[in-house]
């Protein structure tokens, strides 16, 4: 268990499941460089980052930018919408005191772009949903991703396997952080749509990587 002194922000868990080198430059050195996927990012999160608007719709709630922690996982941060779904009577229900009730929890998470190939988007939900399971004692089976290019949702289970990856990167989170040293850099395609290119240079240190080894083969 963590205590306040020691969290980590909960959406850092994204940006270290995409790249740890991305993460550490972030939230150890504190650099940061917006791009267009960035500004496109904060600007869907604008329509969702309202904490005092909510809403019902017939027998769902929307609660939005909710504060989430976890002291098991060690991360705070803010879930973008809440979907409450009414089930009077079942179990792994909250209460909100403006709509009498029982509810189910479905966290939603608002994403630029569309589904990506790797599970970072999915290891931030999950991490939410983990979260508020701490918090008030409940089961939380599924979540869902709504991304702005594809503008649909995907809808994300909760298995095992998904939280155990969201433990072991939130352990491995708190461990680079603790050491405070930035993970050396991997050159991937996908590092050209990354807004930390510029300062993480990983491209630049494959290059030098390679012209080390030609100058070590002249030497033999």
């Amino acid at each position: 268990m963590y205590d306040d002194d020691h969290l980590l922000m909960l959406s850092g868990i994204q940006h270290f499941a995409f790249c740890q080198r991305q993460w550490a430059l972030v939230h150890i050195e504190q650099q940061w460089h917006d791009n267009h996927l960035t500004i496109e990012g904060e600007w869907l999160h604008r329509h969702v980052d309202n904490p005092f608007e909510m809403g019902r719709h017939g027998d769902i709630v929307h609660l939005n930018a909710v504060s989430v922690v976890s002291y098991r996982l060690g991360l705070y941060g803010v879930a973008d919408l809440l979907e409450l779904h009414q089930a009077d009577g079942a179990s792994n229900t909250i209460r909100v005191l403006k709509y009498p009730g029982d509810w189910l929890v479905c966290p939603i998470e608002y994403k630029h772009g569309r589904p990506k190939e790797n599970d970072c988007d999915e290891v931030q939900l999950c991490a939410q949903a983990m979260c508020l399971e701490e918090m008030y004692g409940i089961r939380i089976d599924q979540g869902a991703l709504y991304y702005l290019q594809t503008r649909r949702r995907t809808t994300v289970p909760f298995s095992d396997n998904l939280r155990q990856a969201v433990m072991a990167y939130a352990d491995a989170m708190h461990e680079v952080f603790e050491q405070g040293k930035v993970p050396e850099g991997k050159y991937l395609p996908r590092c050209k749509s990354c807004s930390m290119s510029d300062h993480c240079m990983a491209d630049t240190m494959r290059h030098a990587a390679t012209l080390n080894v030609y100058l070590e083969q002249l030497k033999q």
